[in-house]
């Protein structure tokens, strides 16, 4: 009711599926923004098609949905309003990513042969 953004951090579990439904979304503030870049299912897209397309809240960004790839009849696919983006769900695929994770893995082995392993879990 009173946050100007809810950004979502938390995993995809049976009692976080659709955490955030159309009785959520009507209790924020009519300026809030939400953001879901953790898993998709934890909102429930249809309400949240609805809620950005009535201006029940101001906006939302995603780079996550319920069904990945997405199917054709999702509905936040359709959604064509200023107020919403949806980006892949890639961010570790760029090229400083993707060497940043190959550097972790050398450091790893390295210091597994040099009998201090790191990262043990």
């Amino acid at each position: 009711r009173e946050s100007d953004v809810v950004s979502l951090h938390l995993p995809l579990t049976e009692q976080t599926r659709n955490l955030i439904g159309a009785r959520e979304l009507a209790s924020m503030k009519q300026s809030a923004i939400l953001i879901n870049t953790a898993r998709g299912g934890l909102v429930d897209e249809a309400a949240l098609a609805q809620a950005l397309t009535d201006g029940t809240i101001a906006g939302a960004g995603f780079d996550v949905l319920s069904k990945e790839p997405p199917v054709a009849d999702n509905p936040l696919l359709r959604l064509r309003l200023p107020n919403f983006v949806l980006t892949p769900h890639v961010a570790w695929a760029s090229g400083g990513a993707m060497q940043t994770l190959a550097d972790m893995l050398v450091d790893n082995l390295e210091a597994w042969v040099a009998g201090s392993p790191t990262n043990i879990v």
